[in-house]
């Protein structure tokens, strides 16, 4: 099972973004079809749909209700285990903030990560690869450029 960080799903969805072919290329091989084979955060839609759906960040983005239908089909797909964070991830949370002296822009991927890890989660997917290396709990599925890289 693979940790899907937001930045692989607007990866996968949108066609304009440099990544796209290779989130479809590791959906095809590791995802598609096999029950429970991608982990899914309330957080990563949320953050998703926001993304998706701002003209400043795509040429073409997708309207509001488009991006919620797709996450409501990548949230009830077959392939997807639902996550969501219970007490355990708020701990896990609130230490690697301290331990890693993190600050306000690393609250959100430190949490998702938290979550994921609370979760068993071993490996995630990411085109921002880097904000998940530091906690070195994750094997980092790197999305971007040509192809997508093991570290």
């Amino acid at each position: 099972m693979i940790g899907l960080d937001t930045s692989y799903v607007v990866a996968l969805a949108v066609r304009e973004h440099p990544a796209h072919d290779a989130a479809w290329r590791l959906f095809e091989t590791e995802i598609r079809g096999r029950d429970g084979s991608m982990a899914l955060t309330p957080q990563v839609l949320t953050e998703f749909a926001h993304v998706v759906s701002d003209p400043r960040r795509f040429e073409r983005p997708l309207v509001l209700g488009d991006a919620l239908s797709l996450s409501a089909r990548l949230w009830q797909a077959r392939e997807c285990r639902q996550v969501a964070a219970g007490a355990d991830a708020v701990s896990i949370f609130l230490d690697w903030m301290t331990l890693h002296g993190l600050g306000r822009k690393r609250l959100l991927d430190t949490m998702l990560a938290a979550t994921y890890r609370a979760a068993g989660v071993e490996r995630l997917a990411s085109t921002d690869w880097r904000d998940f290396e530091l906690f070195d709990t994750f094997e980092v599925v790197r999305i971007g450029g040509a192809s997508a890289e093991r570290p």
